[in-house]
C-alpha cells in the first residue's frame, strides 16, 4: 500500500523545488521578493482556492463520477482575512461545494482557534497549547526558529536556477479598488524540468560553503537554549546535544551535506535512474503533463500584493484511479501591510464547543447546530459521525464482573446498562437516595428513566410498561432490557442466523 503512493512523497518534493527555483531577472531580485513574502506582517486580503479533478480516459462507475462532480465543485473563498500579528488572525468567508455555500468565521491566537459556522449554537473551539506536562515553555524560541527556517529558504533559493520561462515587467494592477504600479513576476515550469534543476543546484551549493556554514550556526544558535533547558528539565544526565563547541558542531553537520552533495553531482544520471527504477510513476508525475504556472506582483517594499497559481499534476494510469490528473487553481490579493488592523474576534457570549475534549460525544456536536443546518446534515448524513454499531451474543451467560454479554429472562434479553449506554454515548445518572436511573439519549437529548425492580418507566416524560423489569444482578451490574432501551436511544436490533444480536444506530 505505501509503495503504491510513494510517487506522492515525490509529488511533494517537486513541488517544493519549483517554489524555490527562482535567482534574479529583469533588475528583480526574486530570492529577497519571495523570502520576504515570508515575514508575517499585520495586513489584509482575500483570496479563494479550488481543486479540479481530470478524469481518466475511461468508462467510469456512477460513484467514481458522483466523487469526482462533488470534489471539483468544492472551493474555498476568504472574503476577508485580517493577520493582526503572527499569531493573531481571522478569516471570514464561505466553503462552497455542489448548490450548497457554507459561511464560516475564523478566529486564531495563542491559546487556540474559535470557528462559527452557519447553523451552529456555539462556535467550534480547538484549543492550541503546545506545551508538554513536565517540560519547560518552550514558547519563547518559537520567533528564532522561524527565522532560521526563512533563512533556510533564502539559501535554498539563493542557488536554484531559473526556470526556462521566467519574465518580469512593471505593470498597473487595481487591489482592493486601488490602482497600484506593482512588479509582475510570471513564471511557467513543466514537471520535466525539476530533476534537470538538482544538479545544477547541488553544484552551486557547493561552492557556497560560508553560506551552508552560515545556516547550520544560525540553526545552532537558535537550537541550542530550547535543547538546553529540555535537557535541564530532565535532570543533568539527560543529554540532548553533544558537548561540543559551535564550531565543532558546525564543522560536524557540513562535512557529511558536503559529502552528499558531491556523490550527487558526480553520479548525478546514476542516481537519477535508480530513482526512475524505484517510482516508475515519476515520468508521469515529472512528465511535460505537470505544469506550473505563477504569477506574483510586488510592490516597491517587495510585499506580494497579488498572486495566482494553477497547478497540474499529472497521475500515472491506475485501474483503481478514476482520475488522471489533478488541479489546483488559487489566486488572491492583499493591502493595508504594517497597517494597525485588528483580527475579528468570534462571539463566544454563548459557549463554546472544545471538540478535542474527550468527553465530547457525537451528540453534543450535533445538538450544537440546528437540524436544518447544512453542517448537521454533513456530519450526520454524509459523515456518520453518529452511527454505531456492535453485538452481543445471546447464548453466552454472564458469569463475571467484567463478562459482556446477555442474560435471558422470561424469553427476553437483558444487558448491563453501563456498556449499553457506553456504545451509544448516553449518559447515566443515578438520582441520590432513591434506586431510580437516568438515561439521556446523547442525539436528542431526551431522558429515559428506569427503576430496578419496577416495570414502570418513562421515555421523554411519557410513561411506558416494561413486560419485565430491570435488576441489579449479583456481580452488582444493573442490567435494563436491551430492545427497550436500544430502541429508545434510537438504535434498532437484529437477530442474526449465528444466534448474535446486532444493535446499529444511525
Amino acid at each position: 500500500m505505501m509503495k503504491k503512493f510513494k510517487w506522492l512523497t515525490v509529488l511533494i518534493a517537486a513541488v517544493m523545488v519549483i517554489m524555490t527555483g527562482c535567482q534574479s531577472v529583469g533588475g528583480l531580485d526574486i530570492n529577497k521578493a519571495l523570502v520576504t513574502s515570508l515575514d508575517v506582517k499585520s495586513s489584509e486580503s482575500r483570496s479563494n482556492l479550488r481543486i479540479e479533478l481530470v478524469a481518466a480516459d475511461k468508462t467510469l462507475t456512477p460513484e467514481d463520477k458522483e466523487a469526482i462532480d462533488l470534489i471539483n465543485s468544492i472551493s474555498l473563498n476568504i472574503d476577508h482575512a485580517i493577520v493582526q500579528d503572527s499569531k493573531t488572525l481571522s478569516i471570514q468567508g464561505s466553503i462552497q461545494y455542489l448548490d450548497k455555500k457554507l459561511p464560516m468565521h475564523v478566529f486564531m491566537d495563542s491559546k487556540g482557534m474559535t470557528i462559527q459556522l452557519d447553523g451552529a449554537k456555539q462556535p467550534i473551539y480547538l484549543a492550541m497549547d503546545t506545551t508538554v506536562p513536565g517540560l519547560p515553555d518552550t514558547s519563547q524560541y518559537e520567533q528564532a526558529v522561524q527565522d532560521v527556517v526563512k533563512k533556510a529558504a533564502g539559501l535554498l533559493l539563493k542557488h536554484f536556477p531559473n526556470p526556462s520561462k521566467i519574465a518580469v515587467k512593471p505593470v498597473q494592477e487595481k487591489v482592493n479598488g486601488e490602482s497600484l504600479n506593482l512588479t509582475h513576476l510570471q513564471m511557467e515550469l513543466a514537471g520535466d524540468e525539476i530533476l534537470n534543476m538538482i544538479k545544477p543546484f547541488a553544484e552551486s551549493l557547493l561552492k557556497d560553503e560560508a553560506g551552508i556554514k552560515q545556516l547550520i550556526g544560525d540553526f545552532y544558535d537558535a537550537m541550542a537554549p530550547m535543547i538546553a533547558s529540555i535537557s535541564e528539565a530532565y535532570g543533568e544526565e539527560a543529554v540532548l546535544l553533544p558537548q561540543e563547541t559551535k564550531e565543532e558542531v558546525i564543522a560536524s553537520v557540513y562535512e557529511p551535506i558536503i559529502l552528499s552533495l558531491t556523490e550527487l553531482v558526480e553520479d548525478f544520471e546514476g542516481k537519477k535512474q535508480e530513482l526512475k527504477e524505484e517510482l516508475p510513476e515519476i515520468d508521469t508525475v515529472l512528465g511535460k503533463g505537470t505544469v506550473l504556472k505563477l504569477d506574483y506582483y510586488f510592490d516597491g517594499q517587495l510585499n506580494t500584493r497579488k498572486n495566482a497559481l494553477e497547478l497540474t499534476v499529472a497521475l500515472p494510469a491506475s485501474e483503481d484511479l478514476p482520475v488522471k490528473a489533478i488541479k489546483v487553481h488559487s489566486e488572491g490579493e492583499a493591502w493595508n501591510f504594517g497597517g494597525a488592523v485588528k483580527a475579528n474576534k468570534v462571539d463566544t457570549s454563548q459557549g463554546v464547543l472544545d471538540v478535542l475534549s474527550d468527553s465530547v460525544t457525537p451528540g453534543q456536536v450535533l445538538r450544537s447546530f440546528e437540524k436544518d443546518s447544512l453542517v448537521y446534515n454533513l456530519l450526520k448524513d454524509d459523515l456518520g459521525i453518529s452511527h454505531k454499531y456492535f453485538q452481543f451474543n445471546v447464548s453466552y451467560v454472564d458469569l463475571g464482573d467484567s463478562a459482556i454479554s446477555t442474560i435471558k429472562k422470561n424469553n427476553q434479553s437483558f444487558v448491563q446498562l453501563r456498556y449499553l449506554a457506553d456504545q451509544l454515548d448516553a449518559e447515566v445518572k443515578l438520582t441520590k437516595g432513591s434506586k431510580r436511573i437516568t438515561i439521556i439519549n446523547d442525539l436528542t437529548g431526551e431522558k429515559i428513566v428506569l427503576t430496578p425492580g419496577s416495570k414502570k418507566a418513562s421515555v421523554g416524560g411519557k410513561s411506558v410498561t416494561l413486560s419485565e423489569a430491570p435488576f441489579v444482578h449479583t456481580n452488582g451490574s444493573t442490567y435494563v432490557p436491551l430492545r427497550f432501551v436500544a430502541e429508545a436511544l434510537g438504535a434498532t436490533l437484529q437477530l442474526e442466523d449465528d444466534g448474535w444480536i446486532s444493535v446499529e444506530r444511525k
